[in-house]
């Protein structure tokens, strides 16, 4: 008896082998021929799952996004019941900055996704509403009248610093240090001496 195909286990491998062609060699030498090989699987295979090189680079980005939520849930949830606002954003935006291995890995393919979809609108027309409920959920973390402005900011640095980092421009602990210093104009000096105060 033919045994029953896996489809969610034969994604996950195309997937896996995916993000390690990207992670290795940049996201713009993703193509069905270099997925297939390091999936160890026929080109047709991959073309079943993917029909275009759009699709694979939509796939890869969804990739991210789910280990990004896993890693901020996990580090949120470490804080305890109702963590100080600031403290909250700060934790977050050090989870998602490439800061390790796999984190940079990440970022890698984040970063070459946004510069392949600069060419590419219809690509690019997905984030669009990720952003803005982004920069919405941020927008409600931080004080003052002007906060959805404010929360693109902290959005632009958060990309900003990533950038960095992954060139190598910054350590991370300078990334640190330019994110207190940002969330301190926002909260006031006061709110960081606060958390710093909070056992984690």
């Amino acid at each position: 008896m033919p045994r029953k195909v896996d489809h969610q286990e034969r994604r996950s491998l195309i997937a896996d082998a995916l993000m390690r062609v990207a992670a290795d060699r940049g996201l713009e030498a993703v193509s069905l021929r270099h997925v297939a090989a390091e999936a160890g699987v026929s080109a047709g295979m991959v073309q079943h799952y993917f029909r275009t090189k759009d699709e694979m680079m939509a796939f890869a980005l969804d990739v991210v996004r789910e280990r990004n939520q896993v890693r901020v849930t996990a580090a949120v949830a470490r804080l305890g019941d109702d963590p100080s606002p600031r403290l909250l954003l700060r934790t977050m935006i050090a989870v998602l900055l490439p800061l390790d291995e796999q984190t940079r890995d990440d970022g890698r393919v984040a970063l070459a996704f946004l510069a392949y979809t600069a060419v590419r609108p219809a690509v690019a027309a997905s984030l669009h509403e990720d952003t803005a409920q982004l920069v919405g959920f941020l927008a409600g973390l931080l004080p003052g009248p002007n906060a959805a402005e404010a929360a693109a900011g902290l959005l632009a640095l958060m990309e900003g610093l990533g950038v960095y980092l992954l060139g190598g421009h910054y350590t991370g602990e300078q990334a640190m240090n330019v994110l207190d210093a940002h969330l301190d104009l926002l909260f006031g000096p006061s709110t960081r001496a606060r958390d710093d105060a909070v056992p984690r």
